[in-house]
């Protein structure tokens, strides 16, 4: 369903555009690629959690979000806060793709003066809704996005990708509340249920389950679904109920975190934060680019 307040811009990128799992899952293991590309030419950077998020990422901006590239100000377009900050090294690749900023933007990327950097930042690249840095603040800045959208009587949708580590910062849950007390229906929380945080297993150092359960306590429409399953990510944001409702959404997207490599996968909290070695990084493209071949 694509719901419009006004006239598009003649080059928007419109919602639920069509496009294969093929190609999604595709699109999900190049963001892999290119990241393992740009933490070699940094030097460090943040791998698994990357990875457990890069089919949301890739479902996102090839599929779902209202966009228009040409025009990154467009005041129709559906906003993406990137509450997990220190991925946005898996969502730089996309932004030049889709033409935000020349591709020769990423080969600066970590080094000093680029404005491409481990988090994002909303006054230097076109694309970014908004700054990252300290996590936990990006579902409050998506309450007064969502109200933002009220006032102006606008159908655009905000969408807040947060980690599950994340949830242990009280902000996130004082923003949870106003969403519901404020009826934010055009607000959307991915939670990237991966599991742990850099401090650990989420479990262990502050457990925040059952999510579902305590979202919808909360006063949201919640759904859960396999995170790093592009289908069901589709279906999840295909379904969502129109931006003028009363309820936000939450869809806890149940991920692996280092997921799409099997050594990262068994040792999620290895490569949260680190540098592959050659051997490394060469035996971790063929197992991409085996898959992606298939």
């Amino acid at each position: 369903m694509t719901v419009t307040s006004g006239p598009s811009s003649a080059t928007a990128l419109e919602r639920n555009r069509p496009i294969g799992a093929d190609e999604l899952r595709a699109k999900a293991d190049w963001i892999r690629l290119e990241t393992i590309r740009l933490i070699d030419q940094a030097g460090l950077g943040h791998y698994s959690s990357t990875f457990s998020c890069a089919e949301a990422l890739a479902v996102l901006y090839y599929h779902t979000l209202r966009l228009d590239p040409a025009d990154p100000s467009w005041p129709d377009r559906d906003r993406f806060l990137l509450g997990k900050g220190h991925v946005a090294v898996g969502q730089w690749p996309i932004l030049a793709e889709l033409g935000y900023f020349p591709t020769a933007w990423l080969d600066g990327y970590g080094r000093l003066g680029s404005p491409l950097t481990d988090h994002p930042d909303m006054r230097k690249v076109p694309g970014v809704d908004f700054s990252s840095g300290s996590l936990g603040h990006n579902l409050s800045v998506g309450v007064g996005m969502g109200l933002a959208q009220r006032l102006r009587h606008g159908d655009a949708r905000v969408f807040v990708l947060t980690g599950d580590g994340e949830l242990q910062e009280g902000q996130v849950w004082e923003a949870a509340m106003s969403a519901s007390h404020y009826r934010l229906g055009n607000l959307v929380a991915i939670l990237d249920a991966n599991g742990f945080s850099g401090g650990g297993a989420t479990s262990v150092t502050l457990n925040i389950e059952p999510l579902a359960d305590r979202f919808a306590a909360f006063g949201w429409t919640t759904v859960e679904v396999d995170g790093n399953d592009v289908g069901a990510l589709a279906r999840a944001f295909d379904t969502l109920p129109d931006p003028s409702g009363d309820r936000p959404v939450c869809v806890v997207s149940r991920t692996r975190k280092g997921a799409g490599l099997a050594a990262m996968e068994a040792a999620p909290q290895a490569w949260h934060l680190g540098h592959m070695t050659e051997d490394e990084r060469a035996a971790a493209r063929a197992e991409i680019e085996a898959r992606m071949a298939r």
